[in-house]
Order: structure tokens, then C-alpha cells, then sequence
């Protein structure tokens, strides 16, 4: 066996069952349909905000106030979206890589992508506990406070 280039796989040198790691990791994370319905706005409006940031086209941002506008049962979609935005631009100010973000329309999660929705799923279950360890888990030393104001203030939007 040998490494795939992250290090983490083991992928068979031959054989009938070689099967690409991604598509193996990919597998294994929850779909969006997992998620509740203010989860599944909160991701498209992460997407959003992640390809403004990758681009620099302000076409994203529009597109991110727009989806909140049209999302339903959302009271203040500019407030929204102003802490989805603040919470991306802590992980990315914690982080030593860019964040992960799938398209807009994409019904699977990147790992990062996992990883914030289950970030949000327990800041709405109020887990302080397990929040606290999850954000340790996504960003650097001394982000860790911020962080978890910013995935509170957006649960409870």
C-alpha cells in the first residue's frame, strides 16, 4: 500500500478495488439534505461568501443577499448574512489554509463544509462543551473566543 498525497488514505497499489480516496471520503460525510432548513441557508450563504472571497467578484455577495431575501422564515436576511460572513472571516483569519467551499448548488459537503454545519447543529442544540471543542478544532489559538460568539450570534439569527 501507499499514501495518497495528504498522507491519510491507504490506496492499494493493484487490484480489482481501487477506489479513488475522495470518492471514498465523500461518501462517508452527510449530504445536505441532513441538515434543517436554516442549516441548508446558512450553507448556500458559507458558498456564497467562499467564492467572493476566492474571486473578488461582488457578484457573489449580491447573490448571497439575494438568497437570504428569497429564503423563508428568515426575519433579517442583511443580518444573516453579515454573520455568515463574520463567522468565514474568523476561520479564515484562524487558519493556516484556505477554506473548502463546494458550489452553490453542489449536494455534498467538503470537509470544511462538514465541519461548519456541525459546528452550527451544536450551537443550536446550545452544547457549549462540545461547541467549544469543535472550534478548537477549526481554528488557531486565540480565535477561539470570536469564533464562537460569531457560530452563536448566527444560530440564533
Amino acid at each position: 500500500m501507499m499514501q495518497d498525497a495528504c498522507g491519510s488514505v491507504p490506496v492499494p497499489e493493484s487490484g480489482p478495488s481501487r477506489r479513488c480516496p475522495l470518492q471514498a471520503a465523500l461518501s462517508t460525510r452527510p449530504c445536505i439534505e441532513s441538515y434543517d432548513d436554516f442549516c441548508r441557508v446558512a450553507l448556500s450563504l458559507f458558498r456564497f461568501i467562499g467564492a467572493a472571497y476566492a474571486t473578488g467578484a461582488s457578484d457573489c455577495w449580491e447573490a448571497a443577499y439575494r438568497y437570504a431575501d428569497e429564503a423563508p422564515d428568515i426575519a433579517d436576511s442583511a443580518l444573516l448574512v453579515a454573520r455568515a460572513a463574520a463567522l468565514v472571516r474568523i476561520l479564515r483569519s484562524g487558519r493556516p489554509c484556505e477554506l473548502c467551499f463546494m458550489p452553490p448548488s453542489c449536494r455534498r459537503l467538503s470537509k470544511d463544509e462538514a465541519e461548519l454545519m456541525r459546528l452550527l447543529a451544536v450551537a443550536r442544540r446550545k452544547q457549549p462543551g462540545e461547541l467549544a471543542s469543535i472550534v478548537g478544532q477549526l481554528v488557531g489559538s486565540g480565535k477561539e473566543d470570536a469564533a464562537t460568539r460569531a457560530v452563536n450570534a448566527l444560530a440564533f439569527c
